[in-house]
């Protein structure tokens, strides 16, 4: 499908967000998904992805994530001073603030005319992270989460037990998770914990390792595997195309 896309500045209990939106150009109604980015923010690479998906018959909303602590449009670039500036706002935000962002948006789809009313989430580094804890909204219909990081070492502010290991109990929705074996972020304990936890709990999940790094849906650098990266499309368009349109 042809795509259109642009922005909106949505109101939340912490600020204005500014998101921005990517759809069809076809009329109709379309199921919507969330994509988190990572730590910089709607950066080329996010925004080449979500409009990818939005080509496969999908609203898709990118918010900026860390809105509260930037000026809106801030983007940061893929170096030592974006990475240790996206790193400092990750530590300095707590999930509570991600939980109301989540309630903003869907909120906001459902009032669009062109949105049917499903709502699902997908994204990648902390973006995956934040995909999984949209889940724990009733509202979401299904999440699909890419090498999520501090999941597992429950390394995010919260308040007490409401880090999103401890909350994965009240996730009602299937979520899928995708892990990259060679990934130091999530090593193969972290892997191990989340699967123990996630059976204990009895959460419907997906689990996929891949022989892959940090970062390899980025189609910039070295870590970039297109192969792997289309595989992933895939699959997110199937899992969002059953548990979206259903």
């Amino acid at each position: 499908m042809i795509t259109q896309k642009h922005f909106e500045t949505l109101i939340t209990p912490t600020g204005a967000m500014q998101v921005q939106i990517f759809r069809p150009v076809e009329d109709g109604r379309f199921p919507a998904i969330i994509f988190y980015s990572e730590i910089f923010q709607i950066t080329a690479p996010i925004a080449r992805s979500a409009n990818i998906l939005a080509g496969l018959g999908f609203i898709v909303i990118v918010p900026e994530v860390f809105h509260e602590l930037n000026p809106l449009g801030t983007v940061l670039g893929y170096d030592d001073a974006g990475k240790d500036k996206g790193n400092n706002d990750k530590w300095e935000k707590p999930l509570e603030s991600h939980d109301s962002d989540t309630s903003a948006m869907i909120d906001y789809l459902r009032e669009q005319d062109y949105c049917s009313g499903k709502v699902g989430a997908m994204g990648v580094c902390i973006g995956g992270h934040l995909a999984f804890r949209a889940a724990i909204n009733p509202n979401l219909d299904g999440a699909f989460c890419l090498y999520p990081t501090d999941i597992h070492s429950n390394s995010l502010p919260a308040a007490e037990g409401n880090d999103s290991f401890s909350r994965a109990v009240d996730i009602t929705c299937e979520v899928v998770l995708v892990f990259g074996k060679q990934d130091p972020h999530v090593p193969v304990e972290g892997r191990q914990k989340l699967i123990q936890h996630f059976q204990t709990i009895g959460l419907n999940y997906q689990w996929h390792e891949v022989n892959a790094q940090h970062a390899f849906m980025r189609d910039e650098g070295e870590r970039y595997d297109p192969a792997l990266a289309l595989e992933m499309y895939i699959k997110a368009k199937d899992f969002f195309s059953r548990v979206l349109r259903a």
